[in-house]
């Protein structure tokens, strides 16, 4: 059902609604059993007190004659018998019940307490559950304007009713019809504008609480969200740091590997040195990774570390170790330098780890497919508003830039998981990324950290 907004009675629809009628006013939920329940005691307790003040009435005299007893019985039944359908069908149990009302004062049955309370009940219900409000609005005025005319018949007749005034009585300011009926207006004025505006009131309340229930319920799945949302980042980052972490080190192990079954084959006085050497980086490469391994899960088991934190990353690696990343580029064989251009500027630990993985990254590729007569050059430069760093090498650029660009179902056109892994890196502290090949031949990859954005996070 479309839901519009309505500037008049009742209040507008919003987001939290679940039902509206047809003027797109919030509908109030059935009361449930629970609310039978409650209306059912609440009709036994006025047929009980019904009856014992009809047998009170009666016992004083009210009338100058006894009650019928069937005009007895059908006056406390139609009073009381449908309160157990207050809830459900307010309305239809409030013509019932003015009806019966209306019979009961024109046969003389002496009661008058308990059917005003189970009409009050009766109207205030129609506010508190009406689930129509216009229905709400005009039943409620036509039922007021009934018994405003029949009140007002009653005080009429009343007023020229002589039999009802002593005749040796003072008159005074005002008759005394003319008080009696005055007083009945007034009593009357305030027992509806009672039923009728706490009747509403009711409402309103009902719908405040479902919007509070609702709003609640919402921010506790956003919460879920947010814990899932916070769970599916640490899983991107933990697959990031293992990747580089692992990556690395077995591609530097690999190519020492393969630098000691190349020396020991070619039988040669040095090989053997040249062997040991060779295992002697692997042992270290390895030594170098479980160290690595070992402070990510460490991080993952410190109850002190909040999931989703981006400063608490596993590794105390930064551009510091720039050097010591060429350093095993060339004991693995490889030609590389490193150069740093500029005035060193201090940047916080995300971004100083960030720089050290993408040049991590930049090199484990160089490694794997540059070939093992390529150079690589590592450059870290500092300029007046950024931090720089690239990542080149000599070796086979345009064969390269195809198979790390080759589309998969974990990739992005742009780049393989690699790629992919150092653009979100540097998306995170501000940084942009630029790879691809060299004109004069080889691969280049150059981030860039604004140093604003190094400032404000350091």
């Amino acid at each position: 059902m479309p839901r519009r907004p309505q500037h008049g009675y009742g209040a507008e629809v919003t987001a939290f609604d679940t039902d509206a009628d047809a003027d797109g006013h919030w509908m109030r939920p059935s009361p449930g059993r629970a609310g039978m329940r409650a209306d059912g005691l609440l009709a036994l307790a006025i047929a009980l007190g019904a009856t014992f003040a009809i047998v009170l009435y009666a016992s004083a005299g009210f009338f100058d004659e006894p009650p019928v007893p069937w005009h007895a019985a059908l006056m406390v039944l139609g009073v009381s018998g449908p309160l157990v359908w207050r809830r459900t069908h307010p309305i239809i149990v409030t013509v019932v019940i003015s009806v019966v009302y209306f019979f009961g004062i024109s046969n003389e049955v002496p009661e008058v307490l308990f059917s005003n309370i189970a009409l009050f009940s009766a109207m205030y219900s129609i506010g508190a559950w009406g689930r129509s409000r216009r229905a709400a609005r005009i039943s409620r005025i036509v039922i007021v304007i009934a018994m405003f005319i029949w009140l007002f018949w009653s005080a009429t007749q009343a007023a020229f009713d002589t039999s009802l005034v002593p005749d040796d009585i003072e008159v005074g300011l005002i008759a005394p019809g003319v008080a009696f009926g005055l007083i009945t207006l007034i009593t009357n004025v305030l027992y509806f504008a009672g039923a009728w505006a706490f009747g509403d009131r009711a409402w309103q309340a009902a719908r405040e609480r479902a919007v509070l229930e609702a709003s609640t319920a919402e921010l506790a799945r956003e919460r879920e969200r947010t814990a899932a949302q916070a769970v599916a980042l640490d899983r991107v980052r933990i697959a990031r740091e293992l990747h580089d972490v692992v990556a690395h080190h077995v591609s530097v192990m690999g190519i020492q590997a393969g630098a000691a079954r190349r020396a020991l084959g070619t039988g040669a006085d040095d090989a053997l040195d040249t062997a040991t050497d060779a295992l002697g980086a692997i042992e270290q490469s390895a030594r170098d990774a479980v160290d690595e391994l070992h402070r990510l899960v460490s991080t993952l088991r410190s109850a002190d570390t909040l999931p989703g934190d981006p400063g608490d990353g596993p590794s105390t690696r930064g551009v510091a170790q720039l050097a010591a990343l060429a350093d095993d580029v060339r004991a693995a064989g490889r030609t590389a330098r490193f150069q740093e251009v500029g005035e060193r500027r201090h940047v916080s630990p995300l971004i100083d780890t960030t720089l050290y993985r993408v040049a991590q990254e930049a090199v484990t590729n160089s490694l794997k497919h540059a070939g093992a007569s390529a150079t690589i050059e590592l450059r870290l430069r500092y300029t007046d508003d950024a931090v720089e760093l690239e990542i080149a090498d000599t070796g086979l650029g345009g064969r390269r830039a195809t198979t790390a660009s080759a589309p998969s179902s974990t990739a992005t056109a742009t780049g393989g998981l690699g790629q992919l892994g150092m653009r979100e890196r540097l998306a995170a502290v501000g940084g942009t990324l630029e790879v691809g090949a060299r004109s004069r031949g080889g691969y280049l990859v150059r981030a860039r950290v604004p140093l604003t954005v190094a400032e404000a996070a350091s």
